[in-house]
């Protein structure tokens, strides 16, 4: 079993995929920084194998200079292998947002416009930031977007401000599957 967990796994998949689909080069190198700060947390390194289409992560300690050596490799179910071409289990970014777009619907109706805004935003950030869904999030995800994501991008108004950590509640109230609490540490 990887030492590397799933969230890491599953976010550098994403970035890879994201860096993949951008047309801007810089927009794509900082998906690739932002998917090397994520491992480097966890003390791994990604390489993309073009002859299969895989991306593959290793712990730091194979590498000498950018390269595996070999001699250092004790256990090999420490790196993990991630098919690129293959579809996402997510779908695609289109199926996604008229999954989430229901979900916001479904809580603008039920809970107000100020909740379906706030819903909005998050479903905005889980699409384009991690080409996930809303009722998937983890609790990385739901803090990165309340703390940094919502006040900075979404404007919102005061009352908005106060009501979010409910409005993902409700969103996931909404949703069918068990969105982790927002407020869980």
């Amino acid at each position: 079993m990887s030492e590397l967990p799933q969230d890491a796994v599953e976010a550098a998949e994403r970035l890879t995929k994201l860096a993949r689909r951008v047309g801007d080069d810089s927009e794509a190198e900082a998906y690739r920084k932002r998917r090397t700060e994520t491992l480097a947390d966890h003390a791994y390194t990604a390489r993309v194998r073009e002859e299969d289409d895989t991306l593959v992560l290793y712990p730091d300690e194979w590498l000498d200079d950018g390269t595996v050596v070999l001699d250092r490799i004790e256990d090999t179910d420490r790196a993990v292998e991630v098919p690129l071409s293959t579809t996402s289990d997510e779908g695609s970014w289109e199926e996604i947002e008229t999954h989430n777009a229901a979900l916001v619907e479904a809580v603008a109706e039920e809970y107000g416009e100020r909740h379906g805004k706030n819903a909005r935003a998050f479903a905005d950030f889980m699409g384009n930031h991690y080409l996930g869904r809303v009722d998937e999030a983890t609790d990385e995800q739901i803090a990165e977007f309340i703390t940094e994501y919502f006040p900075r991008n979404a404007w919102p108004d005061k009352k908005q401000r106060e009501i979010v950590e409910t409005s993902l509640e409700y969103l996931s109230s909404v949703s069918e599957a068990d969105c982790p609490s927002p407020t869980s540490e």
